[in-house]
């Protein structure tokens, strides 16, 4: 992981990037809140009731003077907020609806990306991914020409780096939908400095298995590639499938399955049919494989927000909001 967040962090020195960390009342947030705060590359934005923020302050021996803390309860944004809030809504939430929405703190803490006074959002220490997620989509919503948001991991073992996805947020996928999360995680890919290889994913690999689930990703290749042909960003970017894993990741598979592939055995953006095989493919290489899992880092939205795995650490945290900062340049 040190490659990527010290080319990032190169990247954000002198930015002070705003993110919001919603939950100020987590041991493993509040310390990793000290630590950005501490660079000169994110400058964090805690909520949190702020009685009890500080008195978790002093439990762990921490100082949070000069971190911006939030208590949605009390802020004087509250009012400007909600206003906001209903507006965006239109119709959809209630003056009192949104009242009750915004004691939230990833409901607040979304609306203050939505209205630029933060630049993205971490969240999910302490709530589910769904918690993160529909503020987001909400409020935030896609960018245009995206149906969908998309979650991915980047995969980090020493020198070795790549991008699997969908691995966190759609439990159905039609082929349309692995297409658009096709390039989506290329232009994920390349933000980071990579040259993207992307796999598309199946049980099959060029045929040898005819199934309508492997059908459907052959589907999905041939609407990626259209696509790409429009996405001037991605020039020189490879698209290709269907792929067993091993076909697309050792070259002397690939040489005996698909001996006519651009992709060699050296994809390293890896597109699963499903949540299902993404969420249990991604474990594996994390557990059985060491590699180091940082994400979801969710695609396709206007601003960026991105969601922790409850069971993260405070450098997870650390992670992901560099990430987060790294992705508004």
């Amino acid at each position: 992981m040190a490659n990527l967040l010290d080319v990032l962090k190169n990247n954000l020195q002198g930015k002070n990037v705003k993110i919001v960390l919603p939950e100020g009342d987590d041991e493993r947030v509040l310390q990793a809140a000290v630590e950005l705060n501490n660079s000169d590359f994110v400058s964090p934005v805690v909520l949190g009731n702020t009685e009890k923020v500080t008195a978790l302050a002093d439990q762990l021996g921490i100082a949070i003077d000069g971190i911006e803390l939030l208590d949605p309860a009390t802020s004087d944004l509250r009012e400007e907020l909600i206003a906001a809030f209903v507006e965006r809504r239109k119709g959809k939430a209630t003056q009192e609806q949104a009242e009750q929405l915004l004691n939230d703190p990833n409901y607040f803490g979304t609306m203050l990306v939505y209205t630029g006074k933060a630049a993205g959002l971490v969240s999910g220490a302490a709530h589910s991914t769904a918690d993160t997620v529909r503020p987001a989509l909400q409020i935030i919503k896609t960018k245009p020409g995206v149906a969908r948001t998309s979650g991915v991991f980047f995969m980090i073992r020493g020198d070795e780096q790549y991008v699997m996805g969908d691995c966190a947020i759609n439990p159905t996928l039609e082929a349309s939908d692995l297409a658009e999360i096709a390039i989506e995680s290329a232009k994920t890919a390349k933000a980071f400095g990579m040259e993207p290889k992307v796999s598309m994913l199946s049980f099959s690999t060029k045929g040898s298995a005819k199934t309508d689930e492997t059908e459907k990703v052959v589907e999905a290749t041939r609407l990626a590639n259209e696509k790409l042909a429009g996405e001037t960003e991605l020039a020189g970017t490879v698209i290709d499938g269907e792929f067993q894993f091993d076909a697309a990741f050792v070259p002397s598979v690939a040489a005996k399955k698909a001996p006519e592939s651009s992709i060699q055995g050296d994809a390293n953006v890896f597109v699963f049919p499903s949540l299902e095989a993404g969420n249990i493919g991604y474990k594996i290489a994390q557990r059985l494989g060491g590699f180091d899992a940082v994400g979801p880092i969710l695609q396709g939205l206007n601003s960026p927000v991105n969601d922790l795995s409850r069971g993260c650490s405070t450098e997870d945290v650390v992670s992901l909001a560099i990430i987060t900062a790294a992705q508004t340049l």
